[in-house]
């Protein structure tokens, strides 16, 4: 058993279900206080996972208090779930400053996740990988919105480099940049910046070269903070 870092107190068995289900509520909200999950067949459908992990993995929610069973209803995430405050960055101000400072963050963390990506991911995960990274390409070409797209290219990044206390961290930034860029007026030259560095960084990723995957990664997020103007100090 292992603890679930952003909530404490919040235990799971080594089930990736699990976790990826925790995260959907509590850091991106796909599902809020109160409401109603998919059923089986489609919730487990979207989490890649037979029916009696998915039963597991909302056994063990409803046990933490995350999740509760109406008879006759189907599953919610309970109206008081205890979820994470400290690490909840939805609420936070999009000012200029407050956007480098999780800049600065995500380069702290997302190169190396991307390293250890390249030396832990499975082959699944690896595939996986690569085709996010199609389907933020397709998004772009189309002029659709990325965001949740190149969200969860970044987050399968994470969950591949195989370390809870990075993996989780990681979601919650991607979540909070997403949402102050959603509306951003440089979303043009980002989206073309994103094509160039993603090409780059998949090329080391195949090859798992975790030095340049880490390098790759690292200029991404700093040619992105040079076109929105984001700057600190030295």
């Amino acid at each position: 058993m292992c603890f679930f870092w952003g909530s404490p107190g919040v235990i799971f068995h080594d089930q990736q279900a699990g976790k990826t289900l925790y995260s959907w509520i509590a850091v991106e909200k796909r599902f809020r206080p109160g409401e109603k999950l998919p059923n089986e067949v489609e919730l487990s459908a979207q989490l890649g996972v037979s029916r009696a992990t998915l039963r597991e993995a909302i056994r063990l929610l409803t046990a933490q208090g995350i999740l509760t069973a109406q008879k006759g209803r189907g599953t919610f995430v309970a109206e008081n779930a205890s979820l994470p405050g400290r690490f909840d960055l939805e609420n936070l101000p999009v000012e200029r400053s407050r956007l480098a400072d999780l800049f600065e963050a995500r380069l702290l963390l997302e190169p190396e996740l991307a390293a250890l990506a390249c030396r832990r991911a499975s082959r699944e995960e690896l595939a996986r990988i690569l085709a996010l990274a199609e389907q933020v390409r397709q998004d772009i070409l189309a002029g659709n919105n990325r965001t949740d797209s190149d969200q969860r290219f970044h987050q399968a990044i994470a969950a591949a480099a195989h370390n809870d206390f990075l993996s989780h961290l990681s979601p919650i930034i991607n979540q909070a940049v997403a949402e102050s860029l959603r509306l951003s007026e440089y979303e043009k030259s980002l989206a073309e910046c994103t094509l160039q560095d993603h090409a780059l960084l998949l090329a080391f990723l195949r090859d798992r070269d975790g030095a340049g995957a880490k390098r790759a990664m690292y200029l991404h997020l700093r040619r992105a903070m040079a076109i929105l103007g984001l700057r600190k100090p030295d």
